[in-house]
Formats: C-alpha cells, sequence, structure tokens
C-alpha cells in the first residue's frame, strides 16, 4: 500500500478483507456439511425398532418404568434388535442390577432437536409417572446451529417436567461430533468444540434441578475414536450394537445413582 493511503483506507481494506475471508469461511463449512451428509446418507432410515415392552419379567414383581426421550440415538436408530438398543439396554442393565423388572417407554423421534422435547412429553398420557427418565439429545442442535441458551431452555423445561411427575432424571450429555470421521476438516473440529460447549451447559442445567448428566464424549467418546468401525453402525454417524452397549454402560450406573440404589450393574 502506498505512503500515500489513509489510515481510514487502511482501516476499509482491512475490514473488506476479514468478510471476504467470513464469507469463504462460511462457505466452506457450509458445503463441508453438504459433503458430510451426503457421506452420511439415509442408509438406516428414518425410524427405529420398537423395544417398549417388560425387559427381565422373570425377576417378578412390578416393573419400574423407564422412560426414555430425545433424538436418534435415544431412540436407537442404527441397532439391527430391539434389544440392542440404547433403551433397551438401559432397561435391562438396571433390571439386572436391581433384580426387578422394568417396562420401557421410549418416546424419543429421530432427528429431534431439543426443542422437541416437550411435544415428546405432551405426547404421553397425562397420567403417566415413569420412576425414572433417561434424555440424550443434542447433536442435532449442533448441526443446526441452534444457540446453546436456546437448547438448554428447551432440556431445562423437559427435566423440570420430568422431576414434577416425580421421576429420577439422568441427561447424557451431547456426544463429541469430532468423532464423526465423514465430517471433513475444519468443520469436524468446530463441530466438537460446539458439542462440548452445549455438553457443559446441559450438565448445568441437569444439577440446578436435581437430575444427573453424564458426560458421553468423556465416558464414550474415546472408544468411537479409537474403533469406529465397530462403535459406528452403516451409517457412520449412529452407534452400532456395540456402540450402544457402550453408551448404555455409561449409563445405568447414573440411573441407579439417580434412583438412589448404590447396586452395580450386571454385564448387559
Amino acid at each position: 500500500m502506498s505512503r500515500s493511503s489513509s489510515p481510514a483506507a487502511v482501516l476499509a481494506a482491512v475490514a473488506l478483507g476479514a468478510v471476504a475471508t467470513a464469507v469463504a469461511v462460511r462457505e466452506l463449512l457450509r458445503r463441508q456439511a453438504a459433503l458430510a451428509r451426503r457421506r452420511i446418507g439415509k442408509v438406516l432410515g428414518e425410524t427405529a425398532l420398537d423395544a417398549d415392552r417388560v425387559w427381565k419379567k422373570g425377576y417378578g414383581g412390578s416393573p419400574l418404568d423407564l422412560l426414555v426421550l430425545g433424538d436418534s440415538i435415544a431412540a436407537g436408530l442404527g441397532a439391527e434388535r430391539p434389544k440392542d438398543t440404547l433403551g433397551a439396554r438401559v432397561a435391562r442393565g438396571v433390571a439386572k442390577a436391581l433384580h426387578r423388572p422394568v417396562r420401557l417407554r421410549c418416546a424419543a423421534v429421530v432427528g429431534s432437536e431439543s426443542s422437541a422435547l416437550a411435544g415428546q412429553l405432551a405426547a404421553l398420557p397425562p397420567d403417566y409417572r415413569p420412576d425414572a427418565a433417561v434424555i440424550v439429545v443434542g447433536g442435532n442442535d449442533v448441526t443446526h446451529r441452534v444457540p446453546v441458551a436456546v437448547s438448554v431452555r428447551h432440556l431445562e423445561g423437559a427435566v423440570v417436567a420430568l422431576r414434577g411427575r416425580g421421576a429420577a432424571v439422568v441427561v447424557g450429555t451431547c456426544p463429541d461430533l469430532g468423532a464423526l470421521r465423514p465430517v471433513p476438516q475444519p468443520l469436524r473440529v468446530l463441530g466438537s468444540r460446539m458439542s462440548r460447549q452445549l455438553a457443559g451447559a446441559q450438565a448445568v442445567v441437569a444439577a440446578r434441578h436435581g437430575a444427573h448428566a453424564v458426560s458421553l464424549a468423556r465416558t464414550v467418546g474415546p472408544f468411537f475414536v479409537a474403533d469406529p468401525d465397530e462403535m459406528f453402525s452403516l451409517d457412520r454417524f449412529h452407534p452400532s450394537a456395540l456402540g450402544y452397549k457402550r453408551t448404555a454402560a455409561a449409563i445405568v450406573p447414573a440411573v441407579l445413582a439417580a434412583l438412589g440404589r448404590d447396586a452395580v450393574p450386571a454385564q448387559q
């Protein structure tokens, strides 16, 4: 730039350069998001297996009622058998630990953001009173760039409503989207940062209202990073049967703690 350039001209040039860079970055991220969606595809469809039933009836006695809310992970998309869905895995783990049948009701819906939790609760019978509830949600909030404050406000409403029904509540916080290999860089790094921010905020909200939070990024994420071929299903996005087994193993102790039980869960 010439010596005759004024400070205002220099600032204008810098500002234009910054705007151009920001536009270029947004375009890159948009293209990478489209590429990731093509890579992930719709291999699994949009419907998870129905695992709603009483698990471990052989223990006898009245069943403990377990409710699962949230997104496709909560719904168990990717599992090839009902017993391998997240809800069924958690139900079986709790049943074995307490030597008591567990009646599972999964109200989670594939593709849900946190804003869908209220509708999932509203669809339940008014007199339904679960003993325990598990919420897993957040991944779609991150991919759809929902502000963290908005996401946690919806989660908070669901936790408060469930606590009002007398349920012990466990929140499986947002998984680390940085583990998704089909997502290219730098989008993967950005997704990782955003998902961890949301997970932290979810944990704070859960604790504020007496719910138990489980960091899926910390307890389960390393398994997905180390062994993606085994931990992910065919679409490379949702957990496989083994992925759900690991995830449930992290959640079951929190459910027992929320119920005030110290029993160690048996192998699911």
